[in-house]
């Protein structure tokens, strides 16, 4: 019995705790503080947990604290998390915002010449190491009571890559510029037009060129409040590229992008490479992160709670490391789940007993100086229909027509179906949390044990139940929306980017909800979606839109997904081979030995 104490006792020692209590659930005014009066540590006569009276959440001491989790389970909000770490990655801290808050273990390595890539789930910490990499938050090494000075902190990273940039930062005054996450927040911020704006913070000789490339020429007129998602997305990354800066970090630059612009966006940001310069890429769109990316370095931890980032690694061997969630280097698993992109066999397809099939007309659309012609065709139930083309040739308008929304030119008649709609922007005006929302809209399916085990529990809904929705991340308000849409009875979805603002995680995990959700239900799903890998792994068939975005295009019946993805990274020019290990789909260098071959071939895409 002493054996087992004596090791239960060294696993103890080689671990250290953090207590994290969330400043937006603990409501210590709510309740009868059932954490500090069931901790057996308090009634031993310890402080361990403490609740001033001008206090707005509780106090836990992580020194005192002993791990039995009793106050995590007592909290009727859930506001506390007991985590135990690794006591050497105690040494590696390099910020801590304040007691019980959130936790940053060592930085990501920019080196000069080079594009860094960051990968990891949102709430990880990359928007901190973003802003201390930047100079915009200094490192306290988790000294929060007592932040170091710069030379302490210089003495810290002796002898890494860090060191000499840190260095650069304090010496040479180096400037940095960070393209924001939330571009659709911009016009709250900056008013006045695209060309104003641009001509304004214009510090390099190429910017008709820059305009040209970012398709911003025809908007240079347009206020910046009457941009859309990709306007918004293209405006923010073009006010970075004409700063003159020796850093340029870009937060999520694909967010509402289509795949065509996505790549561009790619291009330019790697046209900005030079001998001194730093460059870092924050990307959860792993085709684009693997395209744009010199190196990796992945972030792992708990969300919200701590973050750990790896040594750099190469593209290929860092993203994987991401999706088999184990780093070789350190020997730890920090994901349970292996993440892999495999199509659907075709086998579990035929399982599939359809039971309706609707037919939609040839339809026309003119509106002022854009014409849409679209190929009669139909759709099952059971279905996933992804919408594949350039921003501006159509696809919403399609969308809208077989919603009823629009009418189309001339007789023809779309079949009258009820519909759910996702749209691409989600701006909430509602006051109040997200339980509130939920039940108002879709009350009946909220309460439904299937719809809790297939939509809320994997979206995680549940983890932001209390809090408010105008408090809400990105993500967060997307995965909301996403349950909302899912919830409402129709015999079509109609889902506008499901993936913007999700991480690669989220990402995987919404598109297994929705292909679970559309099957069992029987119902079918229009899906419009820019995410090259999402797509992929939700289309059973697509409809290809061709044509010159805004003035005429057209959009085909819809097709298998071989026969469309072919047609489709045809008229893009690019190829995509598919990773030995996880099927993940990645995009071929431009000329390439694997390009050519594949061009010559006529096999742009790869199912296996």
């Amino acid at each position: 019995m002493s054996k087992i104490n004596k090791r239960d006792q060294k696993e103890q020692d080689s671990l250290t705790r953090i207590a994290i209590v969330s400043s937006d659930r603990c409501k210590p005014k709510k309740c009868r503080q059932e954490c500090k009066k069931s901790c057996p540590v308090v009634r031993m006569g310890k402080l361990c947990i403490e609740v001033a009276p001008d206090s707005k959440i509780a106090f836990i001491s992580e020194e005192l604290c002993i791990g039995c989790g009793i106050c995590v389970k007592k909290c009727p909000f859930e506001a506390i998390s007991i985590i135990n770490l690794p006591s050497n990655l105690e040494k590696d801290t390099t910020h801590r915002f304040g007691p019980n808050s959130f936790k940053l273990h060592r930085l990501p390595t920019p080196r000069p010449g080079q594009i860094l890539g960051l990968v990891g789930t949102n709430g990880i910490g990359k928007s901190t190491a973003l802003n201390i990499l930047a100079g915009k938050l200094k490192p306290n090494l988790g000294r929060f009571n007592d932040p170091p000075d710069w030379s302490d902190i210089l003495t810290f990273f002796r002898g890494s890559e860090l060191q000499n940039f840190f260095t650069k930062i304090l010496e040479d005054n180096l400037k940095a510029i960070i393209k924001p996450q939330y571009v659709d927040q911009i016009p709250r911020a900056i008013k006045g037009t695209v060309e104003e704006i641009l001509t304004k913070r214009n510090e390099v000789d190429n910017l008709d060129q820059l305009l040209e490339d970012f398709e911003l020429s025809g908007l240079k007129a347009r206020n910046i409040e009457d941009l859309s998602g990709g306007e918004l997305q293209r405006f923010a990354c073009a006010v970075t590229c004409v700063r003159k800066s020796d850093i340029f970090m870009f937060d999520e630059p694909s967010s509402y992008l289509d795949v065509k612009q996505r790549l561009k966006a790619a291009q330019i940001i790697r046209s900005l490479i030079k001998q001194e310069r730093y460059l870092i890429v924050v990307e959860h769109d792993l085709s684009v992160l693997d395209y744009l990316s010199d190196f990796v370095c992945c972030l792992y931890g708990s969300p919200g709670h701590y973050g750990v980032v790896t040594m750099p690694f190469s593209v290929r061997e860092g993203i994987n490391i991401f999706l088999d969630g184990f780093v070789p280097t350190e020997n730890l698993r920090f994901r349970e789940t292996v993440l892999t992109f495999r199509v659907v066999e075709k086998s579990e397809d035929e399982e599939i007993k359809r039971l309706y099939n609707y037919t939609y007309p040839d339809m026309t659309k003119n509106l002022g100086s854009f014409d849409l012609e679209v190929k009669g065709g139909s759709f099952t139930d059971s279905e996933i229909i992804v919408l594949l083309g350039e921003n501006g040739t159509g696809k919403t308008t399609l969308i809208r027509m077989l919603a009823g929304n629009l009418n189309p030119d001339g007789e023809a008649e779309v079949p009258k179906l009820n519909i759910s709609y996702k749209p691409q922007k989600i701006s909430p005006k509602f006051q109040g949390t997200v339980r509130q929302l939920i039940m108002m809209r879709i009350r009946d399916a909220a309460i439904h044990p299937q719809f809790n085990t297939d939509v809320l529990k994997p979206l995680q809904i549940e983890n932001i139940m209390d809090q408010e929705v105008g408090n809400l991340s990105g993500g967060e308000l997307q995965r909301v929306a996403l349950t909302i849409c899912l919830g409402k009875p129709a015999d079509v979805y109609l889902i506008d980017e499901p993936s913007a603002y999700l991480d690669s995680e989220q990402r995987l995990h919404a598109a297994k909800v929705i292909k679970r959700y559309i099957r069992n239900c029987k119902k079918t799903a229009f899906i419009v979606e820019h995410d090259f890998i999402m797509a992929t792994y939700l289309a059973d068939r697509v409809i290809v839109f061709e044509g010159t975005p805004s003035i005429r295009t057209f959009a085909t019946a819809p097709q298998s997904l071989l026969t469309g993805m072919n047609m489709f990274l045809k008229s893009l020019k690019i190829t995509f081979r598919r990773d030995p290990e996880n099927a993940r789909p990645r995009i071929n260098k431009e000329n390439s030995v694997k390009d050519v071959e594949q061009k010559t071939a006529g096999n742009y895409f790869f199912l296996e």
